[in-house]
């Protein structure tokens, strides 16, 4: 039997947290699996706790739900034995953990990075986020509430997802764009580049968090703002000025959000899972969304960076999802090519480019598509329709778009380099560099940490040879900054200098969002 969905989660952990409710999520799953037949995909529901299904899979049964080395090697297991097109995680990360990798920017302030990029990985279990610089599996995770007793929270996001529809380009082209003041030009540009403008940005100050109905009613949302640990609001900052006001906040977005908004957030931890009882029951913003009907939301889990000006970092992971997703693919092909074209970017990943790939994911069904891709041509003719008579989909195309996105990211793993802490002290120069940026970026410093550049062998075959001597001489030099402020949140600014041979031959300053 072909298998183009898998749908794993751990049964114990969701009958113990919703009880005699958990009867009600049993029903919604199998509600979601037969509406993906009638759209003609064969979805499996895949219990990582259970024996028998893991006996199946053959791999081993998670016996304690939050190891997260067995939780790796169960999806694994899964993976290899179905190969399925979409992987959609169910629950939160008490459910199915969330894999802990070691923070590349660690001098930030964050203990780690809580990531679901190892699952779209074939690498196995690390805490070393470099071992995952090659994702090829679209993977996606529908969340229940953390710590949350009752399942109709969860059952209501696989009823949007079994209910789901496509819609024309033309139902996202009007979008809901938000800045902090300070970066209104890194956003418009963002704006620009993925719906061809930047007309409905809006900046807080001078507005916001009160948008109208009319505004969040749009199906599109791009957010670059502040976004603070455990909070249910995202904060502007006026140019110039260290004043944090809100912005945007989960308690305005209730039943106010269109059935099928898609939202991609660059904010300090937008999309990090928490307890609503650690922020007085209010759910964070991420959450909200997915119960008033959003498909699907894409953000981090932690401080997250970009430039003041220009675009980097989660500026471009965020663009490239939201441009494949109004191209037409599903939301979890749309993280996977964008996670894949930022790596691509690159020749090595410097610490800060290394945490946005791992901090960033998808909340939601990663087999919806929310917007209909424009058909061929061809498809409309006779002949085609003839060709494939009693087929209820075409799934060729599919087929070879994995093929594709399977090549790229292993030749990515392949060639890519990524940077590891060192106790190595960098050289006088390049202190005295970082020293007068930080200066005149008037920070107080965090912290200083050095990093080595390394490459896989692979990486210097062929015409790259010309490159392995330079390579070997690369190093990064980080100074992490803080902005003191007065409220709750934290303002980091990474100051990166790049050497080879000694020379300093790149130099960027990122800002935490």
């Amino acid at each position: 039997m072909t298998v183009n969905k898998v749908i794993v989660t751990n049964l114990a952990v969701l009958q113990g947290k919703y009880s005699a409710g958990f009867r009600r999520v049993r029903d919604a799953i199998a509600r979601l699996i037969a509406a993906d037949k009638k759209r003609g995909l064969t979805t499996l529901h895949v219990a990582i706790d259970s024996a028998v299904d893991m006996r199946s899979a053959g791999g081993s049964p998670v016996t304690t739900a939050s190891d997260r080395r067995q939780a790796k090697a169960a999806i694994d297991a899964v993976w290899t034995a179905y190969t399925p097109d979409y992987l959609m995680i169910l629950g939160a990360p008490d459910v199915v953990p969330m894999q802990i990798l070691r923070n590349p920017t660690r001098g930030d302030g964050d203990a780690n990075v809580p990531s679901d990029l190892p699952y779209a990985c074939a690498a196995p279990y690390s805490s070393d986020p470099s071992a995952f610089l090659g994702p090829t599996r679209v993977v996606g995770r529908l969340p229940d509430l953390l710590g949350g007793t009752n399942p109709a929270y969860l059952v209501s996001l696989l009823g949007t997802a079994a209910r789901y529809r496509m819609r024309p380009r033309e139902a996202f082209q009007r979008y809901l764009g938000l800045s902090a003041q300070v970066w209104q030009a890194s956003t418009a540009l963002s704006l620009a580049k993925v719906f061809g403008n930047s007309t409905a940005l809006q900046t807080t100050p001078p507005r916001g968090p009160n948008w109208t109905n009319a505004q969040l009613a749009r199906r599109a949302h791009f957010i670059n703002c502040h976004g603070a640990e455990s909070s249910p609001q995202y904060y502007g900052q006026p140019d110039g000025k260290e004043e944090y006001p809100v912005a945007h906040e989960a308690a305005r977005l209730k039943r106010k959000v269109s059935n099928g908004t898609v939202i991609a957030a660059e904010c300090c931890y937008g999309a990090q899972l928490y307890d609503p009882q650690d922020s007085a029951g209010q759910a964070g913003i991420c959450s909200t969304y997915l119960a008033d009907g959003a498909y699907g939301f894409f953000g981090s889990t932690t401080i997250a960076y970009g430039p003041s000006e220009g675009n980097g970092q989660a500026d471009l992971i965020c663009q490239f999802f939201l441009d494949s997703v109004l191209n037409g693919a599903s939301l979890g092909r749309a993280t996977l090519e964008a996670r894949q074209r930022f790596v691509a970017l690159y020749t090595h990943l410097d610490p800060t480019d290394l945490k946005t790939l791992t901090q960033f994911y998808l909340l939601g069904d990663p087999s919806i598509q929310a917007v209909g891709a424009v058909p061929h041509a061809l498809s409309r003719t006779k002949a085609f329709k003839s060709a494939f008579k009693g087929a209820k989909t075409t799934t060729g195309g599919r087929a070879f778009r994995r093929e594709r996105l399977a090549r790229t990211g292993t030749n990515l793993a392949r060639s890519v380099g990524a940077t590891r802490p060192v106790k190595t002290r960098p050289p006088t120069h390049v202190t005295r560099a970082l020293n007068a940026i930080a200066k005149e970026s008037r920070i107080k410093e965090l912290s200083r940490q050095s990093y080595a550049v390394s490459f896989p062998t692979s990486a210097s075959s062929g015409d790259m040879k010309q490159f392995a001597a330079t390579r070997r001489g690369r190093s990064v030099y980080v100074l992490f900054g803080e902005k003191i402020t007065p409220d709750k949140v934290k303002r980091v600014v990474a100051l990166a200098a790049t050497v080879e041979d000694g020379k300093i031959v790149h130099m960027r300053r990122v800002h935490s969002r």
